[in-house]
């Protein structure tokens, strides 16, 4: 099993920046590929980021496209999301996920562990 915290949400005023961070425990030598997850209320959970294993690869979501960052320390079993230039579209819980295969995907079913979620709230 495979244990994921993501911390680093809170409230920002557009334009602002926040880090989240999502450290995973357990049976961590299993996970492959990474990634971000939204879901704003009434909607459904949006792709937001995702990286591979060694952090070569990585995939964004059009709307956070060149506003965002994914990056990973396998050393310290961590996914880190850099947010610029936050909209107040942007806000939403943030779920970090893993994979257990290797290759980024972008789609909710394909990812096996998730984490509880981080709030984000972008005041405009």
């Amino acid at each position: 099993q495979v244990q994921l915290v993501e911390s680093g949400g809170g409230l920002v005023q557009a334009g602002g920046s926040l880090r989240l961070s999502c450290a995973a425990s357990g049976r961590t030598f299993s996970i492959y590929s990474m990634g971000w997850f939204r879901q704003a209320p009434g909607k459904e959970r949006e792709f937001v980021a995702a990286i591979g294993w060694s952090g070569g690869s990585t995939y964004y979501g059009d709307s956070v496209k060149d506003r965002f960052t994914i990056s990973r320390d396998n050393t310290k079993n961590t996914v880190y999301l850099l947010m610029n230039s936050l909209k107040p579209e942007d806000t939403a819980v943030y779920y970090c996920a893993a994979r257990r295969t290797i290759g980024a995907r972008t789609t909710v079913a394909e990812y096996d562990y998730w984490g509880q979620g981080t709030q984000v709230t972008v005041s405009s």
